[in-house]
């Protein structure tokens, strides 16, 4: 059967805990590698990664081909304005034929239906780079990040501050597969999808929102914020004004555990969800998880393929 990777629990709990074992691994072998070296083993030799990018990116894109190629394999891009997909050729037509032509596919899109549609008619995996319902290789990395920073993740506490967005859905999907607690501070009309809060709790996760942000970071072990203006979404006033009480600033972290770690996946919009003492200060992890997708996507492409687990 092909493994896809649209939502953390494609993978399942000791799936994703064998991934970041693994990343840990091969990125201490790595260490003194130039980054554009091959792991020693090179197990993706002769493998081809089609990147799909349908949405901006920075760290996706370069995470994915940095991690093909230390993989020792190879990508090509393509994009709405120049490939076929931009023209109204059907997702299934062009999953069939990357599918004829390369080893795996990461898309990067906005509707969640695209990527399931692809992953339907593929026959090699296909790897959720971000929609607007999840994004589960930047947890993979926060995940990653976390446990390298000492966080034991059963039993953790982790606070989210602003939008219930995509980002959240995944790390209350990944709360349900490794027992860690979620509190989610946001405002009235922006709460995320209850579905994933009923799965996750279902698995004995508790997962909490609540409207008062120092309740909701209150003994946290990580703090997480992200945009409140997505890609593709009007500068909405009205939006910011609602989100201004959930700015992560060092007066909010001291409500944290003594030494809570901060995460933001980027970019920020420095002086709206978070300010620059704590983005800059020393609870910030940003570039530590920043440079962890190229080794999470690793083991997630890994994991796709066969190679692990």
């Amino acid at each position: 059967m092909t493994r896809h990777f649209i939502n953390l629990s494609d993978a399942g709990g000791d799936a994703i805990a064998a991934m970041i074992a693994d990343a840990i691994d091969r990125k201490a072998a790595r260490k003194s590698f130039p980054k554009g070296k091959a792991d020693a083993d090179a197990p993706l030799a002769g493998h081809t990664l089609a990147m799909i990018f349908e949405k901006n990116s920075t760290r996706t894109r370069v995470s994915f081909d940095m991690a093909i190629r230390q993989l020792g394999g190879t990508s090509l891009i393509l994009d709405g304005a120049t490939s076929q997909l931009g023209r109204g050729e059907t997702v299934a037509d062009t999953a069939r034929v990357l599918s004829r032509m390369c080893d795996a596919i990461m898309i990067r899109t906005d509707d969640h239906a695209k990527i399931e549609e692809m992953a339907h008619h593929a026959t090699v995996p296909v790897i959720n780079g971000l929609t607007d319902l999840s994004h589960p290789c930047q947890i993979v990395a926060d995940l990653l990040t976390a446990v390298e920073h000492g966080v034991s993740l059963p039993g953790s506490q982790w606070a989210w501050l602003g939008d219930g967005n995509n980002v959240l859905h995944s790390i209350i999907e990944a709360a349900g597969l490794f027992k860690f607690d979620v509190r989610i501070g946001v405002p009235e009309g922006y709460d995320p999808d209850p579905s994933f809060e009923r799965e996750a709790q279902a698995l004995g996760a508790t997962i909490t929102r609540t409207r008062d942000p120092h309740a909701a970071v209150a003994n946290a072990d990580i703090v997480v914020t992200d945009t409140w203006i997505s890609m593709g979404q009007a500068h909405a006033d009205e939006k910011l004004r609602a989100m201004m009480p959930y700015q992560v600033t060092p007066a909010l972290m001291a409500h944290a555990k003594p030494g809570a770690k901060f995460l933001h996946c980027l970019p920020a919009h420095r002086g709206e969800e978070v300010v620059e003492e704590v983005i800059d200060g020393p609870q910030s992890l940003i570039w530590d998880e920043a440079e962890n997708r190229i080794h999470g996507q690793k083991s997630v492409l890994l994991w796709a393929l066969g190679r692990l687990g």
